[in-house]
């Protein structure tokens, strides 16, 4: 009687980031606002993988890729609980719950068509609120609209 396979072995990245923790439904645009498509290292992507504390999740490792901190801020605002690994020669050397910021600049259009910064080239700027059913929610400075989760697009 042969034993039954019940995880999936994947390689080891020698150096770069792995984003642990993202809500199932979310990975792919993960994916998308990082341009993760449109490089030419290895990127490995899991999606609906079983999870102890979530239930369902996905998983994106990076080779030789390390975030910087407006890439991090992205992730938080569509993963706010994922978690950053950062290996180096095959070493853990960072790992953190991604942080949503008190403010973004410049990466999210706002939601109101009239807004001066759909209209004039000025950057945005919103600060970053909750919902009553914690969903983040975005309060721009110049217009007072709020923009939902998602409703969010990325410029």
């Amino acid at each position: 009687m042969s034993e039954v396979r019940k995880e999936l072995k994947v390689s080891a990245i020698e150096n770069g980031t792995v984003i642990d923790h993202i809500p199932a439904n979310v990975v792919f645009q993960v994916m998308k606002i990082l341009k993760l498509d449109e490089i030419d290292r290895p990127v490995l992507v899991g999606t609906n993988l079983g999870s102890k504390k979530f239930g369902k999740k996905g998983i994106i490792k990076v080779n030789n890729k390390f975030f910087e901190s407006e890439e991090i801020n992205k992730i938080a605002l569509i993963a706010p609980k994922a978690t950053l690994i950062v290996i180096k020669d095959f070493e853990v050397v960072y790992k953190k719950q991604v942080e949503l910021p008190k403010s973004i600049k410049h990466f999210v259009k706002c939601v109101n068509p009239n807004c001066i910064t759909n209209y004039e080239n000025i950057d945005t700027k919103f600060e970053v609120h909750f919902t009553d059913e914690n969903e983040v929610k975005l309060h721009c400075r110049y217009c007072e609209k709020f923009t939902a989760q998602g409703n969010m697009t990325f410029i």
